[in-house]
C-alpha cells in the first residue's frame, strides 16, 4: 500500500476581529501561506501537480477562484492548477481531504491544500446578500426547518443537557489552555509570518495568535446571549467561536514521490472523510464523522493520542465527548476555537497543523481532526505521526 505523505503544515497567525490582519488583501494572505510551505519543504514549486482551498464567503476579493489567484499572486507557477471549495466551516479539512484523495487515486503524486477567511475583509454572509434568492429556500425548506447555527448550538445544549455552567466552564478552559499555549510558544514551528498593513497604513509582520484573552466563569456568566429571547439559551460571544482571519496549507505527497524528492515528511494520513448529519441541529456531525473514521480504522478513541474538534460552540465539543468518551486531556490541549479563533475555510488546515505539532510536542502516534459544519456535515481526518 502506498501511503500519502504530510511534508508539512502550516498557517498564518490567527488574528482577531479588526487585529493586525484586518487590513490584509485575503488573496494575497493565503499566498503568503502557500509559498511559506513551498519554501520550507524545500519542494520545486512546479512539481505541485494541484492546489486545492477552501473558502466559505467566496465575494469580493474571495471569489474568482481564491484558490488560484493566492498562488499565481505569490509569484508561484502558473501551470500549477488551483480550485476551491465550500463546505462552510469544514472546507479547508474538505480541501486537505481532496488533495489526499487525488494523490491517493493516483491523479497527481504531489499536492496542498487549505484554506483562507478574512472575515473582517469579507464578513460572514457577504455571499448571501445578492438579491439572488435563499439557498435554503425551495425544496431544502419543504424537508427541513431552516434553522441557525446558533439554534442549532442551543438545540444541541437541550438535547444533551447541558448547563450554562458548563457551557461557560468549558469557555474558560479553553481560554486558559491557549493562553499556556502561547507562553510556552508551541505554536511557533508551524506559524509563518504575515506582512500586513497597519492602522497607520506601514506594514508590519504578524508573528503570533490574538485571540486569547483573561476569562472568567463570572465574567462570562455576564455576558449577552446570543439568542436573548429564546428559552433555554445558553451560549454567548464568550462560548461561541470568535471571528478572525487567517490561512493554512498542508503539503502532501505520495510516499514513492517523497524519496524522489528527498523530501522529510512529518506524517501520513491514514484517512479523512466528510459526512452528512441532521440539517436542523446543523452542527453534530463530528459525532457521526469520528464513529465512521474509527470504525473503518479498526481503531477506537482510545487508540487517538491528541485530538483537535473545532469550538464552533462549546455545546458541540461537549455533546460528541459526552458521545465518544474522549479524555479531556487529549482533546483540544492547546486550546480552541473560542480562544483562538475560527477564520472558517483556513481553520481544517489549522486544526492539522496543530494536531500534528501536538503529537511531536508529546511524543504521540495518533491524532484525528473533526468539524462541525453549517448545513449538517461532518468532517474527520486520521494522522499518524512518523
Amino acid at each position: 500500500m502506498s501511503y500519502v505523505m504530510i511534508i508539512d503544515a502550516v498557517r498564518s497567525p490567527v488574528a482577531k476581529r479588526r487585529g493586525s490582519l484586518a487590513g490584509a488583501f485575503a488573496p494575497d494572505l493565503f499566498g503568503t501561506v502557500l509559498a511559506g510551505v513551498v519554501e520550507r519543504s524545500g519542494v520545486d514549486a512546479a512539481s505541485v501537480g494541484q492546489v486545492i482551498g477552501g473558502c466559505v464567503n467566496q465575494a469580493g476579493q474571495q471569489s474568482a477562484n481564491i484558490t488560484r489567484n493566492a498562488w499565481l499572486g505569490a509569484g508561484l507557477p502558473l501551470d500549477v492548477a488551483g480550485s476551491t471549495v465550500n463546505a462552510q466551516c469544514g472546507s479547508g479539512q474538505q480541501a486537505v481531504t481532496l488533495a489526499y484523495g487525488l494523490i491517493a487515486g493516483g491523479i497527481t503524486e504531489v499536492a496542498i491544500g487549505g484554506g483562507v477567511e478574512s472575515m473582517d475583509q469579507v464578513p460572514m454572509g457577504s455571499s448571501l446578500g445578492s438579491g439572488l434568492g435563499d439557498p435554503r429556500a425551495g425544496g431544502f425548506a419543504e424537508h427541513y426547518e431552516v434553522t441557525s447555527q446558533f439554534e442549532g448550538a442551543d438545540r444541541i445544549a437541550e438535547g444533551w443537557g447541558l448547563s450554562r455552567n458548563e457551557i461557560d466552564e468549558f469557555a474558560v478552559r479553553s481560554q486558559q489552555r491557549a493562553a499556556a499555549a502561547l507562553a510556552e510558544d508551541r505554536f511557533r514551528g508551524h506559524i509563518i509570518p504575515v506582512l500586513a498593513p497597519g492602522e497607520d497604513g506601514r506594514a508590519r509582520v504578524v508573528t503570533q495568535d490574538e485571540g486569547p484573552r483573561p476569562t472568567t466563569a463570572e465574567g462570562l456568566a455576564g455576558l449577552k446571549l446570543n439568542q436573548p429571547d429564546r428559552p433555554g439559551a445558553v451560549h454567548t460571544a464568550g462560548s461561541s467561536s470568535q471571528i478572525a482571519d487567517g490561512a493554512s496549507a498542508v503539503l502532501l505527497a505520495s510516499e514513492a514521490r517523497v524519496g524522489a524528492l528527498g523530501l522529510e515528511p512529518r506524517a501520513r494520513i491514514v484517512d479523512s472523510i466528510l459526512v452528512g448529519s441532521d440539517p436542523v441541529l446543523m452542527l453534530t456531525g463530528p459525532i457521526p464523522a469520528t464513529r465512521a473514521i474509527l470504525e473503518r480504522n479498526n481503531l477506537t478513541i482510545d487508540d487517538i493520542d491528541a485530538i483537535e474538534i473545532n469550538e464552533a460552540f462549546a455545546a458541540v465539543v461537549l455533546a460528541w465527548q459526552r458521545e465518544l468518551k474522549a479524555p479531556w486531556a487529549k482533546v483540544n490541549v492547546n486550546g480552541g476555537a473560542i480562544a483562538l479563533g475560527h477564520p472558517l475555510g483556513a481553520t481544517g488546515g489549522v486544526l492539522i497543523a496543530k494536531v500534528l505539532t501536538e503529537l511531536e510536542r508529546s511524543g504521540g502516534r495518533r491524532g484525528l481532526v473533526t468539524m462541525c459544519c453549517g448545513g449538517g456535515l461532518g468532517t474527520a481526518t486520521l494522522v499518524e505521526r512518523l
